[in-house]
């Protein structure tokens, strides 16, 4: 039979596969959009670096071209005579200046805290160099001539040269930022990279666990279908040999009925034919007495004919069962058996009701007949005590007996197969414990919920019936 928690088992399988896979599934989709979010990120700040970084860079080489090109207008501005061409450098140095200012702004508006400093210096370099560069600005051709190359010398160039150390300063500073950034980036992915590592490693433990008790399952399933494909082999196998040992038995009961009626009702039938024509023969010459005789010989026949009938049909189905209840036919089987047999049976029966479905009763009856049948046929025994008792949910029979035994594992007869048969009919449970020399007790358990209880209990005669 199917055990009742399999569906349950089944369920929680199905429910343990379903949040596995799911949950794989899930980790899987949560891991597709981390990666995305982070390789964003990660693209976003490699991107924002290298802006920034080119920019930076781009203004510093015009910020230091510039510088450059001045100190070549200042030069040029203060060495030629030609004033025309002297103003023409001077308009030029303007121009530098204006660009360099518009460069240094657009610069300041991107300096980070660390090259904020360095930032101020180049600015206020490049003030003076241009407050210095101011006065000779307005020089004559003949202080240009007399005070240029001492200018330059000694205000021009080291001015220059400190604007542009200063300024190399500011690019190794932004060439720091990007190496900075370029960390950040990569500590970024190297982060990734670990959570995606940590994520195969959980998506890769569950499904080998899915995969571990999927295989389990399987293998169990598998298991049980070979088990289930067993026991129904062996269940047509017995049910072949025991429709064969029914057509048997049953050939067996007619050839009992049939020498039933041919020794027993047919003899004694005949014999009272004879009678009837020995006494209508002998009416005019036999006197009063011999025809009273006659007629009580023929009584007798006719009385153990109708017990006869009357034993042959209590045996097919016995009419107190449904006149008198399931305990008083059981304690009537008791005292046949006991008056057959000289074995001492005693019946002790726990009802809330005697009301009991008629398929209930007529189990309980045939298993109790079949297991006296056997008792009285193998067992050998002395006495049998047989137990009923009704409980809450259960009818409970217990059938003991003190005979021989026998060994319970190997030996199945007819008789016992249809026990178990009725019983699990009705969905009960129907052990059998016995051993050679230790007795035999059979053990049912049938469900049952009674619909409504009496308020007594009856409680049928434990000790021995006669």
């Amino acid at each position: 039979m199917r055990p009742v928690n399999e569906p349950r088992v089944i369920f929680s399988s199905r429910l343990a596969l379903m949040a596995g896979f799911g949950g794989l599934l899930l980790i899987m989709t949560l891991a597709g959009i981390d990666a995305q979010r982070v390789l964003r990120q990660y693209r976003q700040r490699d991107d924002e670096i290298r802006s920034r970084f080119l920019a930076q860079n781009h203004v510093l080489n015009d910020i230091r071209s510039d510088v450059y090109v001045s100190g070549t207008y200042v030069r040029d501005y203060l060495l030629d005579p030609n004033q025309a061409l002297a103003d023409g450098y001077r308009s030029n140095l303007e121009s530098v200046r204006a660009r360099m200012e518009a460069a240094l702004k657009s610069y300041g508006r991107q300096v980070t805290p660390a090259e904020s400093h360095h930032f101020t210096e180049l600015r206020t370099e490049l003030l003076d160099y241009w407050k210095t560069l101011a006065p000779a600005l307005n020089w004559s051709p003949e202080d240009r001539r007399q005070l240029g190359y001492a200018f330059l010398r000694d205000e021009v160039f080291p001015r220059r040269q400190s604007m542009l150390t200063i300024e190399d300063q500011i690019g190794a500073i932004n060439e720091q930022q990007l190496t900075a950034g370029n960390d950040q980036a990569a500590s970024l992915l190297s982060r990734f990279q670990t959570r995606l590592l940590l994520t195969l490693v959980a998506a890769l433990a569950i499904g080998l666990g899915m995969a571990l008790f999927s295989s389990r399952t399987i293998l169990r399933l598998e298991d049980q279908a070979h088990q289930r494909y067993e026991e129904v082999a062996d269940a047509r196998s017995q049910l072949t040999d025991l429709s064969a040992r029914l057509v048997q038995a049953q050939e067996t009961e007619r050839r009992a009925l049939s020498r039933e009626l041919h020794d027993e009702v047919g003899q004694s039938l005949s014999a009272v034919l004879v009678e009837l024509r020995n006494l209508s023969l002998g009416l005019s010459i036999r006197s009063a007495e011999q025809l009273y005789t006659h007629v009580e010989t023929i009584k007798g026949l006719v009385e153990n004919t109708v017990r006869t009938v009357r034993n042959m049909s209590l045996l097919l189905r016995p009419s107190m069962l449904d006149d008198l209840g399931l305990v008083p036919a059981l304690k009537w089987q008791a005292r046949e058996t006991s008056k057959r047999t000289k074995m001492d049976v005693s019946v002790s029966a726990e009802l809330d009701s005697d009301n009991l479905p008629d398929e209930y009763k007529t189990c309980i009856y045939r298993v109790v007949q079949e297991a006296l049948h056997n008792c009285a046929r193998h067992s050998q025994a002395s006495s049998v005590r047989i137990r009923f008792a009704q409980r809450a949910d259960r009818l409970t029979l217990m059938i003991q007996d003190d005979g021989r035994g026998f060994d319970s594992g190997n030996v199945k007869g007819l008789g016992l197969l249809g026990i178990h048969e009725r019983v699990a009919r009705l969905g009960g449970k129907c052990e059998i414990q016995s051993k050679p020399g230790m007795g035999t007790t059979i053990a049912v358990e049938l469900p049952f919920v009674a619909e409504k209880k009496d308020v007594g209990k009856i409680e049928n005669d434990p000790h021995p019936v006669s």
